[in-house]
């Protein structure tokens, strides 16, 4: 391995030790430990590995961190790796099942990318775990395209596979860059399992350089995603619509869909997890909106950091 890529002096050597924490503290929020390259991809700042390394070992001897098999946690505690391993397991399982699914999914009409998202887009899952979507839709045919999957969903409950079929967060060509910028949702884009739309995840990548300014070192997986090819349900109904009848339509069901799901809100109707049912909606997107969770995740994050960091000073001052 070339040496010395980010030098550091041993004066940056702590600055090193509490990005590793940082990152692990993160992952620690949902009780997932982490193995050495995982520690790496996620670092919010660049270095180069064999200083990284050293910096793991340290904090690994120093009894600040803890090693069970090849996982790095915050806790002398093995059952976070058996939780770990059963959850990807299971998420092995899914992601099998998702595959099929994407394939299913892509010949919807104006459905241009389709990725894993959520804790399976970690490698995990539970008993009680979705399949989580993530959609890219042709520009300004959002609705048109998440009306059809959603009629397709509410069959799903007949057959109680619904749980396959969680189409959460859509985006149009249009508006491909995410525009909430933080650690939280950096992780979530960059962890994306792109299953559909080589071309489509390319440029939504590109639009989207702005998550290396928390995770430099992760590498985007493009080549996971299958070319779309052409169907010809799909063809006919995009032929049919393009034109200002669908444009007329795709606004007709942004205004239905907002109205609907507004009611539900009001009604506090919850989901099958006991979440409150809340959607933003726009011309080009659609997205869930649990109340609070991510402000509330990452106060929780700050919190923990911030006690983690304090206590590690003072242990280093003594």
């Amino acid at each position: 391995m070339q040496k010395n890529l980010y030098p550091i002096t041993d004066m940056e050597l702590p600055v090193v030790k509490e990005n590793i924490l940082a990152t692990l503290a993160y992952f620690d929020l949902f009780n997932y430990p982490l193995t050495r390259a995982e520690i790496y991809l996620f670092l919010q700042n660049k270095y180069d590995y064999d200083f990284f390394d050293d910096a793991l070992e340290s904090l690994l001897l120093s009894g600040d961190i803890f090693l069970f098999d090849k996982f790095y946690t915050l806790h002398n505690d093995h059952y976070l790796v058996v939780h770990r391993l059963t959850g990807n397991k299971k998420a092995d399982e899914l992601i099998k099942i998702a595959l099929r699914v994407g394939e299913l999914l892509i010949r919807f009409p104006y459905v241009r990318g389709i990725a894993i998202s959520g804790s399976l887009s970690k490698n995990y899952a539970d008993e009680k775990s979705d399949i989580d979507l993530f959609v890219i839709t042709a520009k300004n045919r959002l609705w048109i395209a998440r009306t059809f999957m959603h009629c397709l969903k509410k069959l799903t409950f007949v057959v109680k596979k619904e749980d396959y079929f969680c189409m959460n967060y859509y985006i149009d060509e249009q508006q491909l860059e995410i525009t909430e910028k933080s650690i939280y949702t950096a992780i979530e884009v960059g962890t994306l399992i792109p299953l559909q739309g080589d071309v489509i995840f390319e440029k939504f990548y590109a639009a989207n350089l702005w998550i290396k300014n928390f995770i430099p070192n992760k590498i985007m997986r493009v080549s996971s995603a299958k070319t779309v090819k052409s169907f010809a349900f799909k063809s006919f109904v995009e032929w049919m619509l393009n034109n200002r009848v669908g444009n007329a339509i795709d606004n007709m069901l942004l205004h239905i869909t907002t109205s609907r799901w507004s009611k539900k809100t009001r009604l506090n109707k919850q989901n099958n997890h006991g979440l409150l049912l809340s959607l933003k909606t726009g011309k080009h997107f659609a997205k869930p909106d649990p109340v609070n969770f991510q402000s509330i995740l990452l106060a929780r994050y700050d919190r923990k950091l911030k006690q983690l960091l304090n206590d590690y000073g003072a242990k280093m001052a003594n």
